[in-house]
C-alpha cells in the first residue's frame, strides 16, 4: 500500500518528474523513462502493479491534453486514426490479459536491438517525417491502421517500453505522416492504450488515485509546454527529441536486459 505525504520533498520531486515526463511524452513519447523509475524510486516497497497503474493515470491526462492541442493545428486522416485507436484499445486489453502466462525474456533481449535499428534508420533517412503526405482512403489502408493499432496496443498491454516510438515511426513510415502529425496521432492511440490499462488495473484495485491524479495535473503542465514547443518549432524539433529519447531508451532497455540476465551487476 502506498502512503502519500504531500508535504514530503520526495513526493514533490515525483510531481516534478511527472511534469518532465509530460513534456517529453507530448513531443516524441518516452515519458515513462522518467515517470516510472521515479515512482519505483520513491516507493521501492510498493506493489509494482500499483505503481504501474498509478503511472497510467498520471500519463492519461497529459496524453489527452497534448492530443487536443495538436488537433488545433494539424488535421488527421481519421479513416486511419480511428481504426488504430479502436484496435489499440482492444489490443492493450488482450496483451494485459495474457502477460501473466507468457515469458517476457524474448522481449527483454529484442527490444534494445529493435530500437537501435529504428534509431539508425531514422538518422540515415534525414528526409523521413519532414513532409506530410497522408495516403488516400482505401480498405488496405484501413487494414494497415487496424494492424498497427492492434499489434502496438497488444505490445503496450503486454510489455510497454518504446510504445510511443513504435507508433510514431509507424505513422511516419507506413502512412507518410510528418513527425508533427505522427506525434498527434500517437497521442490519440496512446490515450486509448492507457485507458484500457487503467480500467484493467482499477478492476484489481492497483491504482493510488490521489497520487495518480496529482501526478496527472503536473503531467498536463509538462504536456502543454512540450506540445507548444513542438507546434512552434515543428518537425525538426520533434525529430531531435525523438532521436534523443530513442537513444536513452536503447541504453535503458539494454542495461535492463543485461542486468536481468546477470550479465551486468
Amino acid at each position: 500500500m502506498i502512503e502519500v505525504d504531500f508535504s514530503h520533498w520526495s513526493v514533490w520531486l515525483l510531481l516534478l518528474a511527472a511534469a518532465a515526463a509530460g513534456f517529453v511524452d507530448s513531443v516524441a513519447g518516452g515519458g515513462g523513462l522518467i515517470q516510472v523509475p521515479a515512482l519505483f524510486s520513491v516507493y521501492p516497497s510498493a506493489a509494482p502493479a500499483t505503481l504501474l497503474g498509478t503511472n497510467k493515470v498520471a500519463s492519461f491526462g497529459g496524453t489527452l491534453i497534448a492530443a487536443k492541442r495538436y488537433l488545433k493545428t494539424v488535421k488527421l486522416p481519421y479513416f486511419i486514426v480511428i481504426p488504430a485507436i479502436l484496435f489499440a484499445f482492444m489490443g492493450s486489453f488482450a496483451g494485459a490479459a495474457v502477460v501473466r502466462t507468457v515469458s517476457l525474456d524474448v522481449f527483454r533481449i529484442l527490444l534494445p536491438i529493435i530500437l537501435f535499428v529504428l534509431l539508425i534508420y531514422t538518422i540515415k533517412q534525414p528526409a523521413l517525417g519532414s513532409t506530410h503526405l497522408p495516403p488516400s482512403s482505401g480498405k488496405w489502408r484501413v487494414l494497415q491502421a487496424t494492424l498497427l493499432g492492434g499489434v502496438i496496443g497488444f505490445y503496450d498491454g503486454f510489455f510497454g517500453p518504446g510504445t510511443g516510438s513504435f507508433l510514431l515511426i509507424g505513422f511516419v513510415r507506413i502512412f507518410g505522416f510528418d513527425f508533427l502529425h505522427a506525434s498527434a496521432a500517437t497521442k490519440l492511440v496512446n490515450a486509448a492504450t492507457n485507458l484500457a490499462a487503467i480500467l484493467l488495473f482499477a478492476s484489481f484495485g492497483h491504482i493510488h488515485w490521489a497520487l495518480g491524479v496529482a501526478m496527472m495535473m503536473m503531467n498536463i503542465v509538462g504536456s502543454v509546454i512540450g506540445s507548444g514547443y513542438a507546434m512552434r518549432y515543428g518537425n525538426g524539433f520533434v525529430r531531435k527529441i525523438f532521436i534523443a529519447v530513442e537513444s536513452v531508451l536503447i541504453f535503458k532497455t539494454g542495461f535492463d536486459a543485461l542486468r536481468y540476465f546477470g550479465w551486468f551487476i
